[in-house]
């Protein structure tokens, strides 16, 4: 179960305020969004891809301290997932394509037959 970021107070994830001590915990009205906020008094609109590219709408800018749309600036090697290992690699692309191994399974299959009789 959740926890409210202030209070620690258990919340459903559908819940749109804390029962507690009332924290804005999701966008209202869209349950789904999250509301991103800042840790600090620093504005999110400081470390914000859209604040950085001129393209931010919101009317808080450049103060924002509360943001559905937040992005980081962050450079994307900071966020990349490690590289999957060769097994990892092979597992996927079997999980991936059924229909190819039911059909080298069945040409398999007559193979041995034939070798067989």
């Amino acid at each position: 179960m959740l926890s409210c970021p202030r209070c620690q107070a258990p919340i459903e994830p559908t819940a749109i305020q804390c029962p507690r001590c009332q924290l804005t915990l999701k966008a209202h009205g869209h349950p789904g969004m999250t509301l991103h906020r800042t840790e600090g008094d620093e504005a999110l609109c400081a470390t914000c891809l859209y604040d950085t590219d001129d393209t931010c709408n919101f009317p808080q800018r450049p103060t924002a301290t509360t943001c559905t749309l937040y992005r980081s600036v962050k450079p994307a090697e900071d966020l990349a997932l490690p590289d999957p290992s060769f097994g990892q690699q092979i597992n996927f692309w079997l999980r991936s394509h059924p229909g190819l191994m039911a059909l080298g399974g069945l040409l398999l299959l007559s193979l041995v037959l034939v070798l067989v009789r």
